[in-house]
């Protein structure tokens, strides 16, 4: 099959996330398998990437720009909205539409007899720009039973629960234990509740880690805020996450955003590291027994006391480790199983068929 995977926002290497990254590992498989997928993204200005598709646009006077950096076909686009074009060029047999302009983006692919598939991997609803279920043939994906559950109740669409596919060998590592790792130091991923708890715990090593870029201000802000606390780090992003796991006793996720999934988490316990994460969103499906959750608003004495457990309490670090480990293999987190579903719902969409 030929699939084309859309989305409103910027995609690799322009911009790196867990959308981004599980969209690339799903391309990857499908390529594995025999099918041919592509990408249409929103193109990001201020970067090489950006100033060769600039060019080509210009050369080829289309509304787009195509390169295989990734292994495959992405298209980018000032307006991803504009899918029509891209459709009639790669000529797909479905389309997964995903986060950024998703109605405009569907309806459009929709009208030129495109099967679509709608992934939703987060619940902000202001993205959408319509209801979901206004298409006549879409079928449904959700990263989370969290995320199925909050579009069946403001929608009444039912999803297919797929996670996020993810290469283990990618993350999987032996550990030194030495530090507390948190990924992603923004303010809706709880930096400021991590900061505080890393200020409460001066003989701990923090490891802050840049996934999103940091604007020049908020990284000059935020080095500001670390000046004071010498037991944190910020390390600036890698695609190496072997590196990061590889020195994380205990990965900190104290979100205050509603996660859809927690990628983190899963990486992390591929290698049996325990995650105290929040209780928002889709975070303890993700952590499950493998971790402490706690609400973002209890006590900083709480949350303080669950780090301690973790990094003193060598029994409690022993058996929530264990659990991690065995959480990461947990039958819903499979690959083989994952992309099997994934492409019975692709199949079912591009013949004809509403998945249920």
């Amino acid at each position: 099959m030929r699939i084309l995977f859309t989305t409103g926002n910027a995609y690799l290497p322009q911009i790196a996330g867990g959308a981004q990254s599980s969209t690339h590992q799903l391309a990857t498989e499908l390529r594995k398998h025999g099918h041919h997928p592509a990408v249409l993204c929103k193109l990001r200005g201020g970067d090489w990437t950006a100033f060769r598709a600039r060019v080509n646009k210009r050369l080829k006077r289309k509304l787009f720009a195509r390169d295989e950096r990734m292994g495959y076909p992405v298209f980018r686009a000032w307006d991803p909205t504009a899918a029509t074009e891209v459709a009639e060029r790669f000529r797909p047999d479905v389309a997964v539409v995903q986060n950024g302009d998703t109605m405009k983006i569907a309806s459009s692919l929709e009208s030129s007899g495109i099967p679509v598939v709608l992934y939703f991997r987060n619940v902000e609803f202001d993205e959408l720009g319509g209801n979901p279920a206004d298409l006549r043939l879409a079928s449904y994906i959700s990263n989370s039973q969290f995320t199925a559950a909050r579009y069946k109740q403001a929608f009444g669409v039912s999803s297919t629960v797929i996670p996020p596919l993810i290469d283990a060998s990618l993350y999987r590592t032996t550990s030194s234990r030495e530090n507390v790792t948190f990924i992603n130091p923004y303010p809706i991923k709880g930096v400021d509740l991590a900061i505080e708890i890393a200020r409460r715990c001066p003989d701990i090593p923090f490891s802050f880690n840049e996934s999103w870029a940091l604007n020049d201000e908020y990284k000059r802000t935020l080095l500001r805020r670390l000046q004071e606390l010498p037991n944190v780090a910020l390390y600036s992003r890698t695609y190496n996450m072997r590196s990061v796991y590889g020195k994380a006793r205990v990965v900190l996720m104290p979100s205050k955003w509603e996660e859809a999934w927690g990628r983190v988490a899963s990486e992390a316990q591929f290698s049996g590291i325990p995650v105290l994460g929040s209780t928002r969103g889709g975070l303890p499906e993700s952590i499950g027994e493998g971790g402490i959750v706690l609400d973002y608003d209890a006590p900083l004495d709480d949350w303080v006391a669950a780090l301690r457990r973790l990094w003193d309490d060598d029994a409690c670090y022993a058996r929530l480790s264990a659990a991690a480990l065995r959480h990461s293999k947990r039958p819903e987190l499979n690959p083989g199983h994952q992309f099997a579903t994934f492409l019975e719902v692709l199949q079912l969409a591009a013949f004809g068929a509403k998945a249920a």
